[in-house]
């Protein structure tokens, strides 16, 4: 067994017999690790608490043979308490965190994927803006080389941002009123995509919830679903409007 320190995310959790924990995290050297914390369930033990999803913590664990690893020490960098107390906050971490679980391999290291995360529920805690969570879709598709079509129909190759009125999940991204297939997608919509992925993300981030907000929450998470072809059960059962 190899020992290993770094810091990471905890995704989720898995009860283990009657006393321990499989905990999910995504690190930021070890990619996505699956560990067994041993007696974190009982009342007595030093870290159960920090172990929660969410946490950000640094740790200490042993590498296993198998696809199992072990802790053995974890430190608290932050509980996000904000987003913890506040469940208008909880369904949009939540539903981040699904979706890295779902980006995220085992033991392969994807420091961006890490940074993005912890950045994306620090801006959650410190400010509950609409775009948060959208905007993480977005930007993780764009790392995984997904990111949507937005300077031109991806039909006909029309720039007119007023002729842009559909965006096609299929297509992969918006298109004119003579190609329109999908859902409609309006100019203010259009524009917020745009600043979100060119550059604009600290004015997108102070947006308040709007029509617009909305319509691009919507189509990001249904890009991201078709990405991962699957349902993000976080947002689906109501914790995401």
């Amino acid at each position: 067994m190899t020992q290993f320190r770094d810091r990471g995310v905890v995704l989720r959790t898995i009860r283990l017999g009657e006393a321990d924990r499989i905990v999910t995290l995504m690190t930021e050297r070890n990619g996505k690790v699956r560990a067994v914390a041993k007696g974190v369930r009982r009342t007595t033990s030093k870290f159960g608490s920090r172990l929660e999803p969410l946490s950000h913590v640094a740790l200490l664990g042993w590498q296993g043979r198998g696809d199992l690893d072990m802790i053995n020490q974890v430190e608290v960098i932050d509980t996000f308490r904000p987003v913890r107390e506040d469940l208008d906050r909880m369904g949009p971490a939540m539903s981040m965190l699904e979706v890295v679980d779902q980006i995220g391999q085992e033991r392969h290291a994807n420091p961006r994927l890490y940074e993005m995360l912890v950045g994306a529920i620090g801006a959650l805690s410190e400010r509950n803006s609409p775009m948060v969570a959208p905007a993480f879709f977005l930007k993780v598709l764009a790392l995984e080389g997904s990111a949507p079509v937005l300077d031109a129909c991806v039909s006909c190759g029309e720039e007119d941002p007023d002729l842009l009125v559909a965006f096609d999940l299929l297509e992969g991204g918006v298109l004119c009123r003579s190609c329109r297939s999908g859902r409609p997608l309006s100019p203010a919509g259009l524009s917020l995509l745009r600043r979100t992925l060119g550059g604009g993300l600290s004015g997108v981030l102070a947006e308040p919830r709007s029509a617009t907000t909305d319509e691009v929450t919507a189509l990001a998470t249904e890009a991201m679903e078709a990405h991962l072809d699957r349902r993000l059960r976080s947002v689906r059962s109501g914790q995401v409007s």
